[in-house]
């Protein structure tokens, strides 16, 4: 395929360039279809834990939202009584790392940018791997007292029984429909749960067109930037302030859809003098060159904003070393999803609680 094609674009469509890829997408629901038969004919079974499993997940490639899902999902469960931890495949860690548990601070090198943004959000205990039965085994192992497992990203995985499965879309719903690589489905939607049991869709922002028809309880979430930035030293900064002044601003995002994080700034009034799409999970070492190289320019932006998942990758940095006077602010994301979407997961878990001893 040749390199600079905007397939996140021609998913929203059916146009020229989605239609001719539908060759390729009918031999990836054959590949699915083959995968589905050797499970069954080969009498494999979803490994189930000792305790409860949450599935977060979707069903179109991109960022939907997975991880502020799990985030207030286990913060959510935290508050309830329950000990919840979080097994996670580690996207973006160093290649050739293995299982790992995460220990005190979590690295972002061995256990990926967003399970590194998970524990220091939650205090959760998480491990990740290819894995997903061995990962919340060793999980389990090292940390007893963790009653109930979240699953981040785990749809696609077969191999670990889930309880409950939260399905996760975005604006774009599932695009034009077609599977991978006609369009951004990574499954058939709607379709069967895998491994059966129950599912919800929480939606993190409101579909632009009217939404594919399911069956499934649907609810919603609001996502929003936090009124000040912060940097790697803790220190604040209202948005507002640089709204207010017209000081012209820098963002960087190394995210599934870094438009995204950009619009969020601007519906904030800030105005950005200049933007950085990183590929997703980008390194600090990418990060880190792009912002030099970007600030490095006559008459750069001395202001620059990123993502919670950029500044995870930079901590312990305390002075980035930009040129000059540049400096580096993360923007926090505010993800909020309605009082509804927590109720129907309690009644879900409830029954799955471990009842103390009479």
């Amino acid at each position: 395929m040749p390199v600079g094609l905007d397939l996140p674009s021609a998913w929203l469509g059916r146009g020229p360039l989605a239609c001719s890829l539908l060759p390729l997408a009918a031999l990836y629901r054959a590949v699915l279809a083959g995968r589905a038969l050797a499970w069954r004919l080969g009498g494999r079974q979803a490994q189930r834990l000792p305790v409860p499993v949450v599935v977060v997940g979707n069903v179109v490639v991109g960022g939907a939202g997975k991880t502020p899902t799990v985030i207030a999902l286990v913060r959510h469960l935290q508050a309830r009584g329950w000990h919840p931890g979080v097994v996670s495949r580690g996207h973006g860690r160093r290649p050739g790392q293995d299982l790992h548990v995460v220990e005190d601070a979590a690295d972002p090198e061995r256990c990926g940018d967003e399970p590194a943004l998970i524990v220091r959000e939650t205090g959760a205990p998480l491990a990740v791997g290819r894995d997903r039965p061995a990962a919340a085994r060793a999980l389990l192992q090292r940390h007893p007292e963790v009653d109930i497992v979240v699953s981040d990203d785990g749809m696609q995985h077969w191999a670990l029984a889930r309880d409950l499965t939260i399905v996760v879309f975005d604006d774009r719903d599932v695009g034009n429909g077609w599977l991978l690589p006609a369009g951004p489905l990574r499954e058939p939607w709607p379709g069967p749960i895998w491994g059966g049991g129950p599912a919800l869709v929480l939606r993190t922002a409101p579909p632009r067109r009217p939404p594919r028809a399911h069956p499934y309880a649907e609810f919603a979430a609001t996502r929003a930037l936090a009124a000040d930035a912060v940097d790697a030293r803790g220190h604040r900064h209202a948005l507002g302030d640089w709204a207010a002044q017209g000081t012209p601003v820098g963002a960087l995002a190394g995210i599934a859809r870094p438009q995204a994080f950009f619009a969020l700034l601007r519906q904030r009034g800030l105005a950005l003098a200049q933007t950085l799409a990183l590929p997703d999970h980008a390194s600090a070492d990418q990060i880190g060159a792009a912002l030099r190289e970007a600030t490095a320019a006559p008459g750069a932006p001395r202001v620059w904003l990123c993502t919670d998942k950029d500044a995870i990758k930079l901590h312990g940095l305390h002075d980035p070393p930009l040129p000059g006077q540049a400096s580096l602010w993360r923007v926090p994301l505010v993800f909020t999803p309605e009082p509804a979407w927590f109720a129907a997961v309690d009644r879900h878990l409830e029954r799955l609680r471990p009842r103390p001893a009479l």
